[in-house]
């Protein structure tokens, strides 16, 4: 072997060093980096891992048959743990490691949190959950996109369900105070007081973390109300239904997506019998969605979670418009979202000028046997 000397050695060092960093320069270019954000730990964990386990999958399955324009696809995978002030830090966090593209966030008021900052670096961002109407319809966020339907289809089925099938002539309507909850109530409030058959006999926010709802139970019951509509998550909506059938308030409750989750359900028990809740349609007989459900129990050994499905389709759709754009570029990707149409577990989709998924609807579900059922 032979040894070097002086600058000889010097230079050949530094030629090598050169190599090394532009080779590995030229990994880093050569992948497409995914970013998954959400609630990945917290009283809403239950909600956002889920979507981790869909990017994960679909992406496992396109690396497999060659990647996204012969790119390997990397997740990037970050906690905002569904709060607006963690999620800003996390985007900022996504931007610092090159991010092409978000699949994410899970919360609405988490999620219009980190929009601007992907805005202004141009970074689309799709979120299998986030139904806050403005999100898509004030026209801020023309980089948002969503594989589910807004709160305002959301809130007119809930109030249509309560008056037309369930024959509720007085209604509270109850929400968390958040983006998501009280954007929610705030429409169902808005279709009640137009709808001649039906009062609104209270409205009103509750603090999430509260321990003690008895106050607005007491309410509920006082002002005899047929049914209480609620806009926000699970663990609030579980300690409300929880207090009122103590008090043997047999009050129909129907509430959102944000509740239409099993840990209601276990954290309720058998006072989350009877309980309606909006939800994604079901789209269980769909070949994809069943595929996509098998390989969850394949891999993680149990059924997926709340919004795994629409993570999935989040991230094919995601994926398929850098495919068809030919790069990461905003504006060939955007409009490829617009145009391209993709096969996925909720059916075949794009997306409007708002980014709103086309043929994307809610059903009314209801706790019957200790699981939800669809019911319309």
């Amino acid at each position: 072997m032979k040894r070097c000397y002086g600058k000889a050695c010097i230079t050949a060092i530094a030629v090598v060093c050169a190599l090394i960093l532009m080779t590995s320069a030229g990994i880093a270019a050569d992948v497409i980096k995914l970013g998954v954000a959400g609630a990945h730990s917290g009283d809403l964990a239950s909600y956002g891992i889920p979507s981790v386990k869909a990017a994960e999958l679909v992406v496992k399955d396109i690396n497999a048959k060659g990647g996204v324009l012969g790119r390997e696809v990397v997740l990037l995978v970050e906690d905002d743990v569904c709060k607006p002030e963690v999620a800003t830090n996390t985007a900022t966090k996504l931007l610092s490691q090159g991010v092409d593209v978000v699949m994410g966030h899970i919360c609405s008021g988490a999620t219009k949190a980190a929009l601007a900052i992907y805005k202004a670096e141009n970074i689309i961002c799709m979120s299998p959950s986030a139904t806050n109407p403005p999100l898509t319809q004030s026209g801020d966020y023309p980089n948002f996109y969503r594989t589910i339907a807004s709160d305002d289809a959301q809130a007119r089925l809930e109030v249509d369900y309560a008056i037309n099938v369930l024959k509720a002539k007085k209604i509270a309507v109850l929400h968390d105070k958040g983006d998501y909850g009280k954007g929610l109530a705030e429409f169902a409030k808005a279709f009640i007081e137009k709808d001649s058959r039906a009062e609104v006999v209270l409205y009103e926010g509750v603090t999430p973390g509260a321990v003690d709802y008895s106050a607005v139970v007491q309410k509920i019951k006082r002002f005899k109300a047929d049914a209480v509509i609620f806009g926000g998550y699970h663990p609030e909506a579980s300690k409300i239904v929880m207090q009122m059938r103590k008090k043997r308030m047999d009050t129909a409750f129907i509430s959102d997506d944000g509740v239409k989750d099993d840990t209601f359900i276990k954290v309720a028990g058998a006072y989350a019998e009877g309980v309606y809740a909006t939800g994604p349609k079901d789209t269980s007989k769909n070949p994809l969605a069943i595929a996509a459900t098998e390989a969850h129990r394949k891999a993680y050994g149990s059924d997926p979670g709340a919004f795994f499905l629409n993570a999935y389709a989040a991230t094919q759709a995601l994926l398929n418009a850098i495919e068809k754009a030919g790069s990461t570029d905003y504006e060939k990707v955007s409009q490829a979202l617009k145009t391209e149409y993709v096969e996925t577990p909720l059916g075949r989709i794009k997306f409007d000028e708002r980014g709103d998924a086309i043929g994307i609807g809610f059903s009314i579900y209801q706790v019957k046997g200790g699981v939800y059922i669809e019911v319309r």
